[in-house]
Formats: structure tokens, C-alpha cells, sequence
């Protein structure tokens, strides 16, 4: 490599001056050329002028002016057998009728026009035209000549001299051209009027298609590559800036014209072998060298891999140093692997600290979850009770605590569904829903509301239910809390999504509060009563959801005091064949019902509730009691809390299977751990039904309504 970059500069050099001589020499005989088809086209115009000169002279003959068309014979015919090449003299009126020809006898009918469009268009020019190279009837090429001439009666004529190609020919031969040469003289429709090779077989002919191309690309003149119809590859130059549009064309063998490039394969070839002679030298003087560096790059890989370092002393300085240097970047990768290790186990720990703090969150708020509901359990069976006896004295009472019941829930199921979404355990189940029913059903579950729905019949699309119902529920709850006094829902849909609308005419949004609002733990300005209430999650769900369903919710506002509009875009579907009913959730009275809560005051309520809807209800606050009351009585639905004292509720559950032996049983989760794994494990165990606390009244008609016997 060193001995290539010594001679690299050299052989550049080298290069490049024989390529810039090589270059020059073919750009001057490029050029060379071109001024000898330059030369050619002149001399082909200087003939073409000695013809149109001569005629000229011919048309101001006296017998013309005179109309004397025989002695006008006469003259033309003589000047045609005076001219070598001249095949003879046609004269034509301005309509371009032949009015006789020299070739023919005079009188004798006239024969066809040959090349009509050059007669027409010296008629219409009226200047001198050569025509296109064409074969007569007896075989014979010739290309005309034509000149428009004024007779002194004012009449115009064309004279027209019917010449042989052996005239061009001739003037070819005159030319000082390099051997092997092939020179071309063409027609306006470059067809070979003259060529200095295979004249006989190609006069007439168009151009090869390589040259026909060359011309087409290069313009009016131009040099190039082409191949010749005897297959041929030529240099060649043409220049159709002929003053009649004829064109000349010299080519040139192109083995001739690149010959000078064999000088730059000549030196290549020399700059090869004495780089192969200096190479085979500096290798044997590189070995040792070489040698210590691949010790050295021995040296270096085991550093990248972290096995020890092993380097042979080296008398070459410089190589020594290397090697010292290695050394002392083995100690620097020790010594941060160490650090490195250090700070990998503290990340891990870190980790592991992180993990278990997301699981004690996840736990604590499970925890906290069921212990908010157990109280809640019994408050809300009691209000339902209240509601039952419907006593005129507690009604605003009884409203109120609902009110905030409601509100306390719905703080709970806000705190847990947001923990879900940070965990990535949040998740819909979806299938075909009438959307327009759901709105009606959630705006009906409302009364206290001042609500106006506009909604169509039937709006299809892939969504849960439930989640699609808290979605509507959490945007009226925060229009209710922040001051709105006339909500109105619409519904629309237009060819692919459906529009629901919720807008209100509360305190608005600021420009700085729309940018957030959806952020969970955002809410408006409050004062330090905190009116309105809200851990400021339910806006942050519904984008969650509505997420999840494939759509998209946005926020406007004029500003404060101007109200809000919250509008949901989701995709439609195809309406299902048969149209889903929601399931009743009438409860059936009479039933026998085993309840078990290890908290005395749920208990006692649900007992009460059950009762006074008409059921049979037995007692059991722990899971011993549950089985003793088992072996007493079947009861038709066992309704069980998860967390007992002395045994969870699915084993319970597994344990009251095993003792029926088959004999049904409808069994019911009723507990305050409600997230979606809770839920599932409850179905694993066997349970046919999972309720959440607080249970509502509507809870408990479902746990007590009818199933199917394959159900139970």
C-alpha cells in the first residue's frame, strides 16, 4: 500500500496528460472531420450552384420571352447534351404542368412529375430548389434541379435539369479524405445521393438507424458514433447547413480514430508492472513490521472482548508505544467495568424498587378499592331500602346521600380505571352496539339533569357497551359539575363515523386548560371549597376509551363563562342481522338465597333488601357457616364476598361445588375487588355472575333473575 501511494501521484499524472493529449487529438480530429464534411456540403452547394446558374442563364433564352416553345426546345435540349451529367431540361407552367421535356420528343405526351414536392415548392418559394434523388422508369437515379423563372410577358416558368449522381460522385473523389473514409452526400430527406463506397447499392437509401439517431440528437451538425448498413462502426461528422438541405457525412473507421487510447493502455500496463516489482520489494522489507502489528491487533481484540491483555515486547519504538498504550487502556476497561457493574446492579435495584412500588400501587389501590366499597355496600343497600318503604319524610334525605354515594363511586372507579390505563391492563369488549341506544339509555338514567337529546334510530358501531355508556356518563357528570344548567347530547353520522356531541353552557374552558384538559388529575380553577369535587380523571378515561374504540374526542370553548363543547368521533360498522336486546333485568321473587359477608352491616342490609324483594334469605358470615347452612338447605343462588376470614370466596366456591355434587347452583361474586383480572378469576372459579360493591338494587335483581339451566 505504501509503494502504491508513492507511485499513486506519478501514475495520476501520467494518466491524466495522456489522457488530456488523448482527448485533444480526438477533439481536433473530431473537428478535422467536421470541417470536411463542412468542406464536402460546400462543394455539393458550389455544383448545385453551377446548375441553377446555368439554367438561370437558360430561362432569359429569347425563344421564352417569345412564347416559342419549339426553338425553346431546341436551346435546352443542346445545353442538356452539352452537360455530362444532365439527363436533359424539363420546363413546366406555374401551375406545374409539364410543357415539355428534353428527354422526350417534342410534342410527345407528357409523363408523370417526378418528386412533385420540390416543383411545388419552388413554385410557391419561387427560388432554386435541388429536389430528392429518385430512379426513372428505365432504372436510372437522377435528383433534380429547379429554378423559377419570369419571362418577359410576366409569365413564370420552372426550368428544371435532371442530373445523374455520378456528378456528386465525381466531386467526392476530389476530396483529400483519410483511407478508409466513408464520405456521403444527401437530399433533403437525407437520402445517398453520392457515397464514396457500394455507390450502386446504396443511392437512395435512408440513413442507418444509428446515424439517424446521431442526427436527430446532435442537431443541425455534430460528431459521433454511428455503424454504416455494412455493419461497420464509423467515427463520423455530418453538417446539414447545406444552402439546398442537403447534407454531407464523413465517417471514419472508429478502431482508426481510437487507436490513440492504445498509448494509455501501454503506459497502464508499464505503471501495473512496476507497481508489482516495488510491491514484491516492500514486502520483503514489511514481515517484521507486519508481524508486530498483528501482534498488536491480537492486542486490541482481546481488549474489545475483555480477555487479558498478552503483548510480545517489540524492539520498534513505535510499536512499543502501542503497546504501552493498550496497557494502559486494559486498566482504564477494568476499572470501568467495575463501575459499570456497580451501576447495573444499582439500576436493577432501582428497578426491582420500581417494580414493587408499581405493584404495591397496584395493590393499594385494589385495597383501597374494597375497603371504599365495603362501606359503601351496606349505605347503598340501606338507600335502596329507604327507597323501597319510600317514605315521604327522608325523600330530599334520602337524594342527597344517593347523590354522593353516586359521587364517591364514581370517584373509586375513576382512581382504578386510571391506575389500569398506567398499568396497560386497561381493555374494552367490543362487538356491533347501537350507539343511539346507549345514548337513550344513559340520558334516561339522568332525570336530574337538565338534558335534551337529538338522536336518529340506529348509529352502528364496534364498541363496549358499558365502556361507551361511562364515556357519555363522565362527560354529563362533568357538565353537571361545572355549572351547566342546560346540557344537549346530539347524535349524527355522516358515511363513516358517528358524531356524538355533549355541550353545556357552563364556565368554560381557557385556551390553557383545553391544551390539558384530557391529562389526568386536570380540572378548571376551583376555590378552596372545591364545589365542583373530582379527582379530575373521568376527561383522561374517555380519551382512553375512546382510544381503544378507534376514535378520537376533542374540547372547545369561547372562553370562561361561555361554555364547553366535547364532541366523540367513532368509525361505524355494519349493522348485525339481527339487532342485540338488552338482557331484563327483572328479578324473579320466591328464590332461596344463601348471602355471605364477613361485614355484619352488608350483610344485614342485603338480607333486608333481598327480603323485601321477596325472597328466602339466609345469613352466613364466614365460610365454615356457609358450608354448615349448605348441608341444611340448597339454596337456589349463593351470593358470596370474596374476602372472608377464614377462607377466600373461591374456594368457597370450588368447596360448595364439590358438596352439591352437580345439584345446580347459581353462584355470585359480590366483592369490593373489581378490576378486570378480579373479574376473570371469579369466572375461573366458577362463578356464573360478578357483581362489584356497592350492589344496587338493579345489581341484586340480576344476581336473583332466572337462567337457563345449562347456564347454571
Amino acid at each position: 500500500m505504501l509503494t502504491a501511494i508513492g507511485l499513486l501521484p506519478l501514475a495520476l499524472l501520467g494518466a491524466w496528460s495522456i489522457h488530456t493529449v488523448s482527448d485533444y487529438q480526438q477533439r481536433d480530429q473530431e473537428r478535422l472531420m467536421l470541417d470536411l464534411a463542412r468542406a464536402v456540403a460546400s462543394a455539393a452547394d458550389a455544383e448545385l450552384d453551377g446548375v441553377v446558374s446555368t439554367l438561370t442563364s437558360l430561362g432569359h433564352a429569347p425563344a421564352l420571352d417569345d412564347g416559342d416553345l419549339r426553338g425553346f426546345y431546341d436551346a435546352a435540349r443542346a445545353l442538356a447534351k452539352a452537360q455530362p451529367d444532365w439527363l436533359g431540361v424539363i420546363l413546366t407552367d406555374h401551375t406545374g404542368k409539364i410543357l415539355l421535356r428534353t428527354m422526350d420528343a417534342y410534342g410527345a405526351p407528357p409523363a408523370p412529375v417526378a418528386d412533385p414536392a420540390s416543383l411545388q415548392e419552388a413554385l410557391t418559394t419561387r427560388r432554386p430548389i435541388a429536389g430528392r434523388i429518385a430512379r426513372g422508369a428505365g432504372g436510372r437515379s437522377a435528383f433534380p434541379v429547379r429554378v423559377p423563372v419570369m419571362a418577359a410577358d410576366g409569365k413564370l416558368y420552372t426550368l428544371t435539369a435532371v442530373i445523374r449522381p455520378d456528378r456528386m460522385l465525381r466531386l467526392i473523389e476530389r476530396q483529400q479524405v483519410p483511407g478508409g473514409s466513408v464520405t456521403t452526400i444527401r437530399d433533403s430527406a437525407l437520402a445517398v445521393v453520392a457515397r464514396s463506397q457500394n455507390q450502386d447499392r446504396t443511392v437512395g437509401l435512408p440513413p442507418s438507424p444509428s446515424l439517424a439517431e446521431l442526427m436527430r440528437a446532435t442537431g443541425a451538425e455534430g460528431t459521433g458514433l454511428a455503424r454504416t448498413r455494412e455493419g461497420q462502426d464509423m467515427a463520423t461528422a455530418y453538417t446539414t447547413l447545406s444552402h439546398y438541405g442537403w447534407a454531407a457525412v464523413v465517417g471514419r473507421p472508429a478502431e482508426q480514430h481510437h487507436a490513440v487510447f492504445q498509448s494509455l493502455g501501454v503506459y497502464g500496463a508499464g505503471i501495473l508492472v512496476s507497481l508489482l516489482l516495488c510491491i514484491g520489494l516492500a514486502s520483503l522489507l514489511s514481515r517484521r513490521l507486519v508481524a508486530a502489528i498483528k501482534a498488536l491487533q491480537q492486542g486490541a481484540a482481546a481488549l474489545g472482548t475483555g480477555a487479558p491483555l498478552v503483548l510480545a515486547p517489540s524492539s520498534i519504538r513505535e510499536i512499543a508505544d502501542i503497546g504501552k498504550g493498550l496497557e494502559q487502556a486494559d486498566r482504564q476497561r477494568a476499572a470501568q467495568e467495575r463501575e459499570r457493574k456497580l451501576l447495573l446492579d444499582s439500576l436493577n435495584q432501582a428497578l426491582d424498587e420500581a417494580n414493587q412500588a408499581g405493584r404495591a400501587k397496584d395493590e393499594f389501590l385494589a385495597v383501597l378499592g374494597h375497603e371504599l366499597r365495603n362501606p359503601l355496600s351496606p349505605i347503598v343497600t340501606s338507600l335502596d331500602l329507604l327507597d323501597r318503604r319510600d317514605e315521604q319524610a327522608s325523600r330530599k334525605e334520602r337524594t342527597m346521600m344517593r347523590r354522593q354515594v353516586n359521587h364517591l363511586r364514581r370517584l373509586v372507579d375513576d382512581l382504578l380505571d386510571v391506575s389500569r390505563i398506567t398499568s396497560g391492563k386497561f381493555r374494552i369488549d367490543a362487538q356491533a352496539v347501537n350507539l343511539a341506544e346507549v345514548v337513550r339509555h344513559a340520558v334516561a338514567a339522568e332525570p336530574d339533569q337538565p338534558l335534551t337529546l337529538s338522536a336518529p334510530e340506529a348509529v352502528w358501531v364496534d364498541g363496549d357497551d358499558s365502556r361507551l355508556t361511562q364515556v357519555l356518563n363522565n362527560l354529563l357528570s362533568n357538565a353537571a359539575r361545572f355549572g351547566s344548567s342546560a346540557t344537549e347530547v346530539r347524535l349524527s353520522k355522516d358515511a363513516t363515523h358517528a358524531r356524538l356531541e355533549v355541550i353545556d353552557n357552563g364556565i368554560g374552558m381557557s385556551e390553557e386548560l383545553l391544551a390539558r384538559v384530557f391529562e389526568p388529575f386536570q380540572q378548571a380553577p376551583q376555590s378552596l371549597a372545591r364545589r365542583t369535587g373530582g379527582l379530575g380523571l373521568g376527561l383522561a378515561i374517555v380519551r382512553k376509551i375512546v382510544e381503544l374504540h378507534g376514535g378520537q374526542v376533542t374540547a372547545a370553548s369561547a372562553g370562561a363563562g361561555q361554555g364547553s363543547h366535547f364532541t366523540v368521533t367513532l368509525p361505524l360498522v355494519t349493522p348485525p342481522a339481527v339487532a342485540p336486546s338488552l338482557p331484563g333485568h327483572a328479578g324473579a321473587g320466591g328464590l332461596r338465597v344463601l348471602l355471605v359477608d364477613d361485614n355484619i352491616d352488608a350483610a344485614a342490609t342485603g338480607s333486608a333488601l333481598l327480603e323485601l324483594m321477596g325472597h328466602q334469605v339466609r345469613v352466613a358470615h364466614t365460610g365454615a357457616a356457609a358450608l354448615e347452612a349448605l348441608r341444611q338447605q340448597t339454596p337456589d343462588v349463593a351470593i358470596l364476598d370474596i374476602g372472608l376470614p377464614d377462607m377466600d370466596g373461591y374456594t368457597l366456591a370450588g368447596a360448595m361445588r364439590r358438596q352439591l355434587a352437580g345439584t345446580p347452583l347459581r353462584l355470585v361474586a359480590l366483592t369490593g375487588y373489581g378490576q378486570k383480572e378480579d373479574v376473570e378469576r371469579a369466572y375461573a372459579a366458577d362463578f356464573n355472575l360478578h357483581l362489584t360493591k356497592p350492589a344496587t338494587l338493579a345489581d341484586l335483581q340480576l344476581a336473583t333473575a332466572p337462567l337457563e339451566p345449562a347456564a347454571i
